[in-house]
């Protein structure tokens, strides 16, 4: 079934977004100056805008969410150190090894399907000092969950694990690169989502739509220390504004909209659900992400992702027999509709 669509439906990231028309306006006009003084107007705006919406003293623009994820580790660990996250974590999974070549820490995995509970941390820290063991300094929490299949953790688990944190002496740290879809999903604040931690990261790129960028938030102090490791993995930008331009306008404009993209998801979910190919459970669909599964029968994820280009459509193969499909603003509901059909139909097509 060929898509009826001169442009493809791009369902592989919500980081394929277009910078908008307003955007690019905002970028052209952008005021700037050089961001390695703190003297970018349009970056110092951005910043105090996402440190006021996460409730946090002072924030710090970075070009990429990797690098807010590397920088969190250089700030609250050593050499050695062992730092307690989710089951396929983003930091363990999809930076090719960064903690380990530039932080030098190692990962404990907890929990399942990406979340975890309070009390599945504290039995995961290892104590300082002991003979044996890499002392246990951080714990890092991603929400969403990407390769959860975009799972948001409960409000009042977070407060849990920030106050075990605490309770234990460990940093804490939100890779919350799409925190306002958590925020949207649940109806939460996202100041009170990001409260519970030391160090919060947002992207700027993802579900926002902006082209590039991602902010931390946390004590002054903190963000202070964070220039200076910027700087060292390579961060130190100079007219920085045309891009946190963009920025501004995707925190403004776009958050409220997400739920457009969930509902979409939701969409492209029960579509998919109804095909015998395919293992999905839709309670797990809260966000903006769709992984499904492959059942016995079907095709490898390769061969999918191959048939649904044919039919315009492009999604990512998340491991041999499993796929993801992200919704964003460049696309729309009937976009959405059209590209579950055709993946069910590419899906069909190569099952024995």
């Amino acid at each position: 079934m060929p898509s009826r669509r001169a442009a493809m439906i791009d369902l592989r990231s919500d980081t394929v977004t277009q910078p908008s028309a307003e955007m690019r306006r905002a970028m052209e006009s952008a005021a700037v100056g050089d961001d390695q003084f703190g003297e970018d107007p349009s970056v110092n705006r951005l910043q105090e805008l996402v440190a006021g919406l996460l409730g946090k003293e002072a924030a710090l623009f970075v070009p990429t969410g990797h690098m807010a994820n590397q920088l969190a580790l250089k700030l609250f660990t050593r050499p050695g150190d062992d730092v307690v996250v989710g089951r396929e974590s983003h930091a363990v999974w999809h930076e090719t090894g960064a903690a380990g070549a530039n932080a030098g820490v190692q990962f404990t995995e907890v929990g399942g399907g990406g979340l975890f509970t309070a009390d599945e941390l504290v039995a995961a820290i290892k104590p300082r000092g002991h003979l044996v063991f890499p002392p246990t300094t951080l714990v890092e929490v991603e929400n969403t969950h990407n390769r959860g299949g975009g799972l948001v953790f409960a409000a009042d688990e977070l407060e849990r694990i920030g106050a075990a944190a605490r309770e234990h002496g460990l940093a804490s740290y939100l890779d919350g690169a799409r925190l306002f879809n958590a925020a949207v999903a649940r109806g939460d604040d996202p100041a009170a989502l990001a409260a519970p931690f030391d160090l919060v990261a947002i992207s700027l790129s993802k579900g926002l739509g902006a082209p590039v960028g991602s902010v931390l938030a946390g004590r002054a102090a903190d963000i202070a220390a964070l220039v200076r490791y910027r700087r060292m993995l390579g961060g130190a930008m100079r007219q920085a504004g045309v891009i946190a331009a963009a920025g501004i306008v995707a925190v403004e404009r776009n958050v409220p909209r997400l739920a457009d993209d969930h509902a979409n998801a939701r969409l492209v979910a029960e579509t998919l659900s109804g095909s015998p190919h395919v293992l999905l459970d839709l309670d797990r669909v809260e966000t903006n992400i769709v992984v499904l599964h492959l059942a016995d029968g079907a095709p490898d994820a390769a061969a999918v992702v191959a048939a649904a280009r044919e039919r315009g459509v492009l999604v990512l193969p998340f491991g041999p027999r499993t796929i993801r499909a992200v919704t964003h603003l460049d696309v729309d509901r009937d976009a959405c509709g059209e590209g579950a059909d055709a993946l069910v139909d590419a899906i069909a097509s190569l099952a024995r």
